[in-house]
């Protein structure tokens, strides 16, 4: 109860929300008589991002800046506006698309969000879309990357519980294609509701011109993809490279990024990656305290002890999973509920273990756009300037179009026990 008095106390007066939850942590940490704790908390938030995956994150970040300032990003999105039918909100379908392909390459959300805040909002604002709804297309596009292979979250999953890592994203394929038809119906609703701005209809000359003239920008993100199937590069590398792509076709192809222009170009990617590391150390030591109060083995043993069916267990398991999402980063929750919640569903319940895996996915990655946690809200609102309560607000219908899947894949995951 102090602990949530704290945090809306802290986000009324405009404190910075990583410093709204680091003050929350202590007082958690305070409140629970666990003082201990406090002499390894520089060592937590440092452990937080000492993470070769996180390496990624500001090259990502300044891939997203070099595609800007080089013109790539505008003749990518220009492409793909060529490429559409004269449709209401065609902008947010593009954007959608993008966010699709992106998943199918970097597998994180928030460096997905980095790269598409950089490239998509700043486009479709040009294009007369209100940021805020701008962002919030972006923000659920990135609920794509952790469920579309090859996710991170799947990956580490597969890895926890002893799966083969190809079941697991065979089996992710379908609920993220899913996901992407529900958001395109809730774009279609919105861009009515709104009177979002139609893709105008263009001659045939004009498309093979916009084709021409993004050749040289599509180099760029296939580099990244190439790189990373081909197996010459990690997402790390590949970032690396795909920036150096970025420079040369920015200079040298396109002409509109100077040498001049670098420095600036490095600072705002230095801003936004301390911003952006900083909030995901914060993040993590929540998901510290939660998890040294023992929370979620509590959790998990309350729901062994009153579902009495698959059906009833995997609904309790949502709950849990929706819960223990907006307080815990994916992956550390992964870690700490796969090993005490799987054994469980197999064993006492006869639910699949992939389809567990993907239902425990899904579930954790809707925490990453939900407070008080969301690093992926925060980054979205970080990078767009739009507040985190109002995206959450504008995000809701997106949120149910999630769980409308989930409430589907839970049906038939019980009907399947056994």
């Amino acid at each position: 109860m102090t602990a949530g008095l704290s945090f809306l106390l802290l986000l009324a007066i405009g404190a910075p929300i990583s410093f709204v939850l680091i003050g929350v942590a202590l007082i958690l940490i305070v409140a629970g008589g666990n003082a201990v704790l406090l002499d390894s908390f520089p060592q937590q938030l440092f452990a937080g991002i000492e993470s070769y995956g996180l390496l990624a994150l500001p090259l990502f970040i300044l891939l997203g800046e070099l595609m800007g300032a080089g013109g790539i990003g505008r003749r990518l999105l220009a492409l793909a506006e060529a490429m559409m039918v004269p449709v209401r909100a065609g902008l947010a379908y593009v954007n959608l698309l993008a966010n699709l392909m992106m998943a199918a390459v970097l597998g994180s959300t928030v460096a997905q969000l980095t790269v598409m805040s950089r490239l998509a909002v700043p486009e479709m604002e040009r294009a007369g879309y209100p940021r805020d709804l701008a962002t919030t297309v972006t923000a659920a596009g990135g609920l794509l990357a952790p469920v579309i292979p090859p996710s991170m979250n799947l990956i580490v999953y597969a890895t926890v519980a002893q799966v083969p890592v190809a079941d697991v994203f065979v089996a992710g394929i379908v609920p993220g294609l899913a996901m992407a038809a529900v958001f395109a119906l809730i774009i279609a609703w919105l861009g009515w509701k709104h009177n979002l701005p139609r893709v105008p209809s263009q001659p045939a000359r004009r498309r093979l011109l916009a084709a021409w003239h993004a050749l040289p920008a599509l180099a760029v993100p296939l580099v990244v993809v190439g790189s990373i199937l081909t197996g010459v590069a990690t997402p790390t590398e590949s970032a690396a490279i795909a920036s150096l792509a970025a420079v040369l076709i920015g200079m040298f192809v396109y002409r509109e990024l100077r040498f001049a222009d670098l420095p600036q170009v490095f600072v705002r990617t230095a801003a936004t990656s301390g911003a952006v590391l900083f909030l995901v150390a914060a993040a993590q030591i929540i998901g510290w305290v939660v998890t040294f109060a023992g929370l979620p083995a509590q959790a998990a043993e309350w729901i062994q002890d009153v579902a009495s069916s698959p059906l009833a267990f995997l609904i309790l398991l949502n709950i849990l999973l929706l819960l223990l999402g907006t307080v815990l980063e994916p992956i550390p929750a992964i870690i700490l509920v796969a090993p005490v919640l799987l054994p469980v569903a197999t064993d006492v319940y006869g639910i699949d273990s992939v389809t567990f895996g993907v239902i425990l996915c899904l579930n954790l990655t809707l925490g990453l756009l939900t407070p008080p946690v969301g690093a992926g809200l925060y980054t979205a609102s970080l990078l767009t300037g739009v507040s985190a309560e109002r995206l959450s607000r504008l995000l809701v219908p997106f949120f149910a179009g999630v769980i409308a899947i989930l409430a589907g894949m839970t049906v038939i995951a019980a009907l399947n026990a056994g």
